[in-house]
């Protein structure tokens, strides 16, 4: 029965994997304002942002199992998304809204205690994920937008929780990536669901496959752009008293058209963070440009 646990499985389990620990990976725009701050390894600094992470691991959570609730009958349809714990009805729908509920609750009154000013931007995104989920998800545009701004509020809640001035390049280049992730991933749902996508997803039937291939151009072209001139603005020389931050712009315009292969030549994309953690040449190019970043703001010649 539809509600019931399956035989022999683990509640425990069915929950964990709710959670979603794959779309983790997203939490670590936290920690762009210790690295670029230059207090990767200031240790109590370095606490501070490691606990906003798991905050934010919580308060994620807690945002996709109400999700899955809410969007438990049109999941059911999905060809991939019917196999999650809830819509496949191994996970009682209470129980997820519940735990989904109780752990925003004690990640909202963790983050508050942790600082006003994180706790503030941790009720901002639940806020704006609540609201993405209940309404705004089926307005064209703004859905992809709102995705991005959750990511920005990451990488502000980062900044906040260790106390240093938010940088106008973080957030401008913060938001272009999410955006062109966050329109390659609508552009793979359209094409991949093999009938009636806006069944799966009604915001599908305001796109079409031409005009996320025009968006998803300007968003790229715009995140190049904006990463090159940060790295080379006369800002950027003085803050960090060295002109070789510009080497990592070829591990950027790869990660991008790396990515652009994946979803128009492999029609993969669906899940930009999980693709991040699968695709060896991909995450290989993550860790060398975070390795140069680190070498470059902390080692400087």
């Amino acid at each position: 029965m539809a509600g019931d646990l399956g035989q022999g499985e683990n509640v425990l389990v069915l929950l964990i994997r709710s959670l979603r620990p794959r779309q983790w990976i997203k939490n670590l725009f936290v920690f762009a304002g210790l690295v670029f701050s230059r207090n990767a390894f200031e240790p109590s600094l370095l606490i501070l942002s490691c606990l906003a992470f798991l905050l934010f691991c919580l308060l994620s959570g807690g945002v996709y199992l109400v999700n899955d609730v809410l969007d438990y009958d049109r999941d059911r349809l999905h060809p991939q998304k019917r196999h999650r714990p809830i819509a496949s009805g191994r996970l009682p729908r209470r129980l997820g809204a519940a735990v989904g509920a109780g752990l925003l609750v004690v990640g909202l009154a963790a983050a508050s205690v942790v600082g006003q000013s994180f706790g503030l931007v941790a009720l901002a995104y639940v806020a704006l994920l609540t609201v993405y989920s209940l309404a705004l998800k089926n307005v064209v545009i703004l859905d992809v937008l709102i995705i991005a701004v959750g990511f920005v509020l990451r990488a502000v809640a980062g900044v906040v929780v260790i106390g240093v001035e938010i940088s106008s390049w973080l957030l401008i280049c913060t938001i272009l990536l999410a955006l062109f992730l966050a329109l390659g991933k609508r552009r793979h749902e359209l094409l991949a669901l093999p009938v009636n996508p806006a069944d799966h997803r009604p915001i599908l039937s305001e796109y079409t496959p031409q005009l996320l291939d025009q968006m998803v151009a300007v968003v790229t072209a715009s995140t190049v752009t904006a990463y090159a001139l940060y790295t080379l603005s006369t800002e950027t020389v003085e803050k960090f008293h060295t002109r070789w931050l510009p080497l990592t712009i070829p591990f950027v315009l790869y990660g991008i058209f790396r990515y652009l292969y994946l979803l128009y030549r492999r029609e993969l994309g669906g899940n930009p963070s999980e693709l991040f953690l699968t695709d060896r040449p991909l995450l290989l190019n993550l860790c060398l440009w975070a390795l140069a970043v680190l070498a470059i703001l902390y080692f400087p010649r």
